[in-house]
């Protein structure tokens, strides 16, 4: 009992399979960076028609994301959790099966699966760990980093031995891994009923959160975002901290597919460099953002205002583009700073969310809104990017427009993050 009250009122075994499942949700993604030259060149594509495969599940993260959401609330979170594992599973098969046409359709069930894993993931959250939220989310956020950084570092080696239709499809096993946890889980869960006490702190429809980083509910914090106001919310589209916080994750998701998509090969044409060690020198992109992920929510807890640390983040990932731009030989440093902004502002973002939802099924609603209407904007990152290169030749263009787009994300955040005035 003491120890599921420490989680929130989750138990270990649900946080394992939670951190598992987000571990598969960028994972297959990220397997086509490394090896997107072998792919133009086998499928006879044009940088942008890669970038567009590469950002197909980023369009469906944002035409997918109210169907989730109210399939989840339909059928249940681990139901819902369940059959995106199995689509997972479908869908990378398909795409490394055969020829363009199955990769299209491979790719567009991999978008679906994880759209409903990046709506349910903050649903699990807010309903089992609610004394926990920036902490599991950092957790989650740094697992899907661990996943996308295990599959850019192996894939092109994997690739060089088997070809790289085993390299992306093997991938596969660890979401069939995931799946079998995650049913576990829920049986556990299901044959443990949770004390009536701990149900009602974390998922009735009124239940209220706690200050952002407060230990505990009614913690007080004179640094938390604004909470909403008593009586009826009104519909999260009405909301302009939504429509702020959306740009914000708008911009960060299209500095990270995009990077995820064309870093190994920024890296190696700045650089010269091969395939291979181009995508080892991707890595810590993901792996950085292991780091910032986990070590956000401390900062957050120790009540630091989530718009300062917003702020520090953003100044980090404008580093990557400016960085290599004005001093490539420095590249360690722009990939690792960016690794970190990247992992850290996802989870800023995502516990600001959840810390201004009012219940479990508003945070379902807001959550929803917030990656719909950003992964409108994110899903053209990997094919504008590659488009602005195309077309310039160079990687100034577009490296300046990422630069740009996170001048524009900095303001949108300071408003959201905005703290209560004083009264």
């Amino acid at each position: 009992m003491r120890n599921r009250a420490a989680l929130g009122g989750g138990s270990l075994l649900l946080l394992a399979a939670v951190l598992v499942v987000a571990g598969n949700l960028r994972g297959p993604i990220a397997a086509i960076g490394p090896v997107i030259d072998e792919i133009t060149v086998e499928l006879a594509l044009s940088p942008a028609a890669v970038g567009l495969l590469t950002g197909l599940p980023v369009l469906c993260f944002a035409l997918a994301a109210p169907l989730a959401s109210w399939l989840i609330g339909r059928v249940g979170v681990g139901l819902a959790v369940a059959g995106a594992l199995a689509l997972l599973v479908t869908g990378t098969v398909v795409r490394s099966s055969a020829g363009f046409a199955a990769a299209v359709v491979g790719t567009l069930l991999i978008g679906v699966a994880i759209t409903a894993g990046n709506i349910a993931i903050p649903v699990v959250t807010r309903r089992d760990f609610p004394l926990l939220i920036a902490g599991v989310t950092g957790a989650s956020t740094a697992a899907m980093n661990l996943g996308a950084m295990t599959t850019t570092a192996f894939t092109a080696p994997i690739a060089e031995a088997h070809g790289w239709r085993w390299a992306t499809g093997v991938w596969g096993f660890a979401a069939a891994a995931a799946l079998v946890l995650w049913v576990a889980a829920g049986l556990v869960r299901r044959a443990r009923r949770r004390p009536a006490g701990l149900a009602s702190t974390s998922s009735g429809p009124d239940a209220r959160l706690a200050p952002l980083g407060a230990p505990s509910p009614g913690a007080p914090s004179s640094d938390s975002v604004a909470l909403p106001e008593p009586g009826p919310l009104p519909h999260v589209l009405r909301r302009s901290f939504v429509w702020a916080l959306a740009l914000v994750f708008a911009v960060q998701s299209f500095g990270y597919y995009g990077m995820t998509a064309w870093l190994p090969q920024v890296l190696g044409d700045v650089l010269a460099l091969d395939a291979t060690r181009a995508g080892g020198a991707a890595a810590p992109f993901q792996a950085a953002a292991i780091l910032s992920a986990l070590t956000v929510p401390v900062f957050l807890a120790r009540r630091v205002p989530p718009r300062v640390v917003f702020l520090v983040l953003v100044g980090l990932w404008l580093a990557l583009p400016l960085g290599m731009l004005l001093a490539p030989a420095g590249w360690p440093v722009w990939v690792t700073s960016a690794g970190l902004a990247q992992g850290g502002l996802y989870t800023v973002v995502i516990s600001v969310v959840l810390h201004r939802a009012a219940s479990v099924a508003d945070a379902r609603r807001s959550s929803a809104a917030v990656q719909s209407i950003g992964y409108v904007l994110a899903a053209t990152g990997p094919s504008v990017l590659g488009q602005l290169y195309g077309a310039s030749g160079t990687w100034t263009v577009p490296m300046l427009s990422l630069a740009a787009a996170f001048l524009v994300a900095a303001a949108s955040g300071s408003y959201a993050m905005r703290p209560l005035p004083a009264r």
